[in-house]
Formats: C-alpha cells, structure tokens, sequence
C-alpha cells in the first residue's frame, strides 16, 4: 500500500497530540546536571552514600532552575498561588498556625509507623531512617516560616492539612472530612516510597562508580550490565527528587492520590515489605531457571544481540522516569504527560520492565524440568498481569480528568503501542 508523508502529516496537524503538563527540557537539565556529577564522581571514586546523595541533588537542582527561571510554572494556574496580591498576615496567621498543627500531626504520624516498623531499621532502608533523621529537625524549624510566608499568597490556604489542624484542634470552623483523607494519602504515598528510594541511592550509585570499565570492550556481557546499572541510577535519581520535591511553588505539587483501594494494593504488592516477587515469595518465577547469560553462553552474537535488546529496554524504562521532571511518583496525580515515550504508549516503564524479565530470564527454558519451565511462565505471566492491573487502576484514577480523556483518545488514535495492540487484537 502507498504512503504518502504529506497526507501524514495533515493528520498529524489536524489532530495534534495534548499539550504535556512537563517540558522536555526540565528533564534534560536534570539529565544534564547527573551526568557530570556521575562523570566527576567515577573519576574520582566517589562511591559513597552521601556521593549518592549528591547526585539526586545534582539531579534535581538543574530541574528546579529550569523550572522557574525557563518554564516558569511558579506562574501556573494550577499552583493555586497569586503571587502579585499577597495578604497581611495578620489575615492568614490563624489559618497558617492551625495548617502547622494538621501538618506536624501528620510528621508525627509517619514517623511513628517508621519508629514502630522494624523492617525499617534494617538493611537498605536504615540508611533512609538515618537521613529522614538527620533532616527532621530541619524539616520542622523550616516549615514555621515557610507555611507562614506562603499562605499569605495562596489563593485558597484552608487545604488538607489546614483541615487535618481544624479537626484537631476541635475549631468551630467547617471543613472537609475528604480533605483529610486527600491529605493523608498524599503523604501516605510520599513517606511509604521516599523511604524505599533513599534507600537503593546508595547501592546502584555505588555499584555503578566502582564497576569495572577495563573491559567492557571485550566483554558484551560486562558492557551491558553496567549500562543496565547505570539506567537503573538514572531512574532511581530522578524518581527520588519527584517524591522529595512535591512542592506547589513548582507546579509539582499532588493534585490527588489514588482514591481506590485496589489500585494501592496493586502497587504495594510490587515493593518491599509487601512484595510478592521477591525470592521466595508467592510470585517468585525464578527457582528453575536462569537467565540469557547461560543459556547464551558461548554464542558472542547472541549475547551482544539480547544484551543490547535488554540496554534498549531499560533505557526505554529510565526515559519514562526522566520525561517526569520534578513530577515522578505512584499513585499520584501530578499532571498529565505526553511527550518522550508517553507519546507512544500510556504505560512505556512497565511494558519495557516487563518485557525486559521476559528477554532476560526465559522462563520457558528451565535449569529442572518442564514442570519448573511451566510454573515460571505461569508465574511470571501473572506478574505480567499484576503490571496490567497497576496500568488499569491508574487510568481509572487520572481518568477522573478530562485533560488524561484527551490525551487517552488521542493516544489510541495515533499512537504506536495502543495501535499495535489493536491490530494483534483484530487480527
């Protein structure tokens, strides 16, 4: 069948994709600003945690400079801010003081599940314990002037935890009952997985810093791990300063959390401490088998071959987390993207993640028997099928506004994954 690019391209103007909340180059300065960290730390040998730490600040402090000074969505709308009209304080001091209250509750909260959680002194995470320590007291000196000087210039400071402070503090005042509830799981969902990201910085920085390059070369197997690896701290970095930086001054604020229970079930299954693919856990596909390694072992082509396919999927998965900029977090809604790879498909970091365990392990290849090959098929199929759940509960959550309607129709009129599917379907 003839193609005629120039009717193509009419179709595209005609019906052009949804604006994305999130410019291309707020990513490409976080991208920027980590690269020469990661540069001047490998030269150097800086492999150590707060190394690590000063990557996701080189990350995330270029993104916060694009931000306002190129993008300037300290400006948008959707901040609820007026910066030209501030009030006088003595018109926001009641709201301010009684919002510190609703919002130290809520700190107090958080740190008593960590206090009482002993998974959370363990291993990794005693490392992010350590750091939410050491900035608590921080953290709670600076939110006195902060909250006092922001109200003053919020078009509406009676917000969840201003709410969360009425109930406590019994105030004649009426408020939201859901406002609380918005509130909590907002944060629910910033302490649960800001404490599972600080806690692999350290590792995958460290790991890629002292990772062996003389060889890399001659080893195909070698170049693509440390490639992997360093995807992988990529990913970790910017999805670290999208859960710290949840910020309304930067447009990067939550504007809901998932309100639908199933859809934190099928996330918190994919994370620690209630994750069901971890070794021996009811979804481990992993006993009888192995991975391309050995079963591609003595085949140089083949190995170059799947471990550029497994480079390429992982790049595609540390993509989807850049194009965030400051906005990356589960179960959220901060603004809806459309550009880099959620042009092409609505889910592109679980479909690359999930395509990636499929290349890498092969779970119809089996160190035992055939039983073993079936049971890591079925198992990593329902995995598979725990990934599509997690897309479907999202969707129904960011369904809520027009802005991801829009960009769903056009996403299954133009796009490449939406199409495809549809035509495996139809065929």
């Amino acid at each position: 069948m003839y193609h005629d690019p120039a009717l193509s391209a009419q179709t595209r103007a005609a019906d052009p994709r949804p604006a994305s909340a999130v410019s291309t180059g707020v990513g490409v300065a976080g991208l920027v600003g980590l690269l020469a960290w990661m540069g001047f730390a490998k030269a150097y040998g800086l492999d150590g945690p707060y190394a690590a730490l000063a990557n996701v600040a080189a990350c995330g402090l270029p993104m916060i400079l694009w931000s306002v000074v190129v993008d300037k969505v300290h400006r948008n709308a959707s901040t609820g801010i007026d910066w030209a009209n501030p009030r006088p304080w003595r018109e926001t001091i009641d709201i301010s003081l009684t919002k510190l209250a609703g919002l130290w509750l809520t700190w107090g909260g958080i740190a008593t599940i960590y206090a009482a959680g002993r998974f959370y002194w363990e291993g990794n995470f005693a490392f992010a314990m350590w750091a939410f320590q050491t900035a608590a007291p921080w953290l709670f000196a600076l939110s006195i002037p902060w909250v006092l000087w922001f109200d003053r210039r919020m078009v509406n400071p009676r917000d969840g935890a201003w709410a969360l402070g009425a109930w406590l503090l019994h105030l004649d005042e009426p408020y939201e009952r859901e406002a609380i509830f918005a509130h909590l799981r907002a944060w629910g969902v910033k302490a649960f997985f800001l404490a599972f990201m600080v806690a692999i910085v350290p590792g995958g920085f460290g790991d890629w810093v002292r990772g062996d390059t003389s060889t890399l070369l001659h080893d195909p197997v070698a170049l693509a791990m440390w490639l992997i690896t360093f995807m992988f701290v990529v990913d970790v970095a910017f999805a670290t300063v999208g859960y710290l930086l949840t910020v309304r001054a930067l447009d990067s604020h939550i504007r809901s959390a998932n309100p639908y229970a199933q859809g934190w079930m099928a996330a918190l299954i994919c994370y620690p401490p209630f994750i069901l693919m971890s070794d021996g856990g009811p979804l481990d596909y992993h006993p009888g088998t192995s991975d391309w390694t050995h079963w591609f072992a003595g085949h140089p082509w083949l190995l170059m071959a799947t471990g550029a396919v497994l480079v390429a999927l992982t790049a595609i998965y540390a993509w989807a987390t850049v194009a965030f900029g400051l906005r990356f977090s589960n179960l959220t809604h901060r603004g809806i993207l459309t550009h880099g790879p959620y042009a092409f498909s609505r889910h592109p970091a679980y479909l690359s993640k999930n395509l990636f365990w499929w290349v890498s392990t092969i779970p119809l290849l089996s160190t035992g028997g055939w039983a073993d090959a079936a049971r890591a098929t079925i198992l990593l199929a329902a995995v598979s099928g725990v990934y599509y759940w997690r897309a479907k509960t999202e969707e129904k959550h960011l369904g809520e506004d027009p802005a991801y309607r829009d960009y769903f129709d056009w996403m299954e009129r133009n796009a490449l994954v939406p199409r495809l599917f549809r035509w495996i379907r139809g065929a």
